[in-house]
């Protein structure tokens, strides 16, 4: 099929090898080269459609799309040739990222405009909680630390993307990274009253009701109103539901959207920080929230453990409690070991802000995290394997901050699961499913991964010395700066793993193993 551009033809469907259009006589083959096959989507600035450019060899499919200004003044006329230009021109400097769909021509055609762009094949994160159902935590963090970089690169160009939200996000199919479309530039300063209500449309602003902030539909967008639409984005991940249909509070308009998601205080409160309704106390850039993920995020657990008392005699952890918090006039050699954790970790993280990016206490939620046991050594709360299986047949997920060593959990289920900074050397975790856990700065030395389902894993920082990877799953896992001396990845699959050459040299790989494909 070819399908007519004329935004008046009553039937723009026409046969494939058709030349005119069969309804209103419109020449079909743009600018003699591009095939416009069907449309992707329309609105009041104009529509979008799926084409092929078949001047070049393999006619590369592509996506154009047509701007037609909603006003006939000539003075409207000229105000959106003028945008036109100057997006086209926005465009091409930053559609040289290798995740943001690259500019491929731009032209004026019968008093409309054209944008000419790669074509992206895959999923929009709409259309996979809509698959898949809601995010996990770790999956909410991994993607964060996946699109906070092309934040960074855009504004460090000098845009405000303006319309961040799960419909302009798609995962490429070709190697599962994250593209970030649909600028809104053809959309800036041409609208008229009487749009569609799911996009609002100002006179120098794009936004999405519930995805915007206040000071967006206002024309006054800042960088940081981007990060507003981005923690929008992860509400919307962690629940399924837009933004838009939750509550607000009646006199702060705030997103009540806290009862809705189970993670922890942490996480909760950089989102917190990311959905402030007044720009001044939100996050300026996309680094400050890079930097508040990767604090510890149980500082303040810790220190509220230095002064509880707790007592001396070891405490059996029960379904609804975890930990053995008991009585007890003094501190306890616990308390000690935690207050030197808490002065160590604090020394290693002299640039934490004064917003205090730290967890609270424990949850009884489904994804609450784990609190109990008694500290070994290095200060860690210690788990038994017993422990560990009883609490996650409960539906805990969060095992942060523990000793969990030596312990036996081959072929368990712990995918999407929070094991940062936890120390679990030399155990056995053979077949288990691991897929798009939080394992940042683990120490992991000598685990039995072998056959495991590691991917998406997010594992920055971690210790994988020695550790058996065999026949492991780690694509698309995040292995930054993770120490690979002595790994075993013989037959290991690390297809769009991020790993550097240098990481792999310290590691045992052979024929049979999969390596990351090369990154632009």
């Amino acid at each position: 099929m070819i399908y007519c551009l004329n935004p008046a033809c009553p039937h723009p469907e026409n046969p494939e090898d058709a030349t005119t259009c069969q309804a209103c006589g419109s020449q079909l083959l743009l600018q003699d080269r591009y095939r416009v096959l069907r449309a992707l989507g329309q609105g009041g600035f104009g529509a979008t459609f799926l084409a092929e450019d078949v001047s070049l060899p393999g006619s590369p499919k592509c996506v154009i799309k047509q701007l037609r200004p909603a006003a006939t003044a000539p003075h409207a006329f000229e105000m959106a040739r003028n945008l036109f230009w100057r997006e086209a021109k926005t465009l091409g400097k930053i559609g040289n990222h290798p995740q943001i769909p690259q500019l491929l021509n731009f032209f004026e055609q019968t008093q409309e405009f054209y944008l000419v762009q790669e074509f992206v094949d895959g999923l929009t994160l709409k259309g996979e909680v809509k698959k898949n159902g809601p995010y996990s935590e770790a999956t909410t963090r991994q993607f964060l630390s996946e699109v906070l970089p092309i934040m960074q690169y855009v504004h460090q160009n000098k845009v405000i993307h303006r319309d961040i939200k799960p419909d302009n996000l798609i995962r490429r199919e070709q190697d599962k990274r994250l593209v970030l479309i649909d600028f809104g530039a053809v959309k800036d300063q041409v609208s008229t009253p009487g749009m569609s209500d799911q996009t609002a449309l100002t006179a120098v602003s794009v936004g999405t009701p519930g995805y915007a902030p206040p000071e967006q539909l206002s024309l006054r967008p800042v960088y940081a109103s981007d990060l507003y639409a981005l923690g929008a984005t992860c509400i919307y991940l962690l629940t399924g539901r837009s933004p838009k249909d939750l509550d607000y509070h009646p006199n702060t308009g705030e997103m009540m959207w806290q009862k809705y998601v189970h993670i922890s205080a942490h996480f909760a409160n950089v989102l917190k920080k990311m959905l402030e309704i007044s720009v001044r106390n939100r996050y300026q850039h996309a680094e400050d929230v890079l930097r508040a993920l990767d604090l510890e995020p149980y500082l303040d657990d810790l220190a509220q453990s230095m002064s509880t008392p707790v007592s001396t005699e070891p405490t059996r952890p029960t379904a609804g409690n975890f930990g053995g918090m008991g009585g007890g006039a003094q501190t306890s050699p616990r308390s000690s070991r935690l207050g030197a954790a808490i002065r160590r970790r604090s020394a290693m993280r002299n640039d934490m802000t004064a917003g205090g990016m730290t967890a609270g206490g424990s949850s009884n939620s489904g994804g609450g995290r784990v609190s109990g046991g008694k500290a070994k050594s290095g200060g860690l709360p210690w788990l038994k394997t017993k422990d560990i299986q009883l609490y996650r047949a409960k539906g805990r997920t969060d095992f942060s901050a523990h000793n969990l060593s030596r312990s036996e959990l081959q072929g368990g289920d712990f995918s999407g699961c929070i094991f940062r900074e936890s120390k679990i050397d030399k155990s056995n975790f053979q077949g288990a499913d691991l897929s798009s856990a939080d394992l940042a700065k683990a120490s992991l030395v000598e685990v039995n991964f072998r056959e495991a389902n590691l991917s998406r894993a997010y594992m920055p920082g971690a210790n994988l010395q020695r550790a058996d990877l065999r026949k492991a799953d780690l694509s698309y896992a995040t292995l930054t700066n993770v120490n690979l001396a002595g790994a075993n990845l013989c037959g290991a699959n690390l297809t769009g793993a991020k790993v550097t050459d240098e990481q792999l040299a310290q590691a045992k790989t052979n024929w049979f193993t999969t390596m990351p494909r090369k990154r632009s």
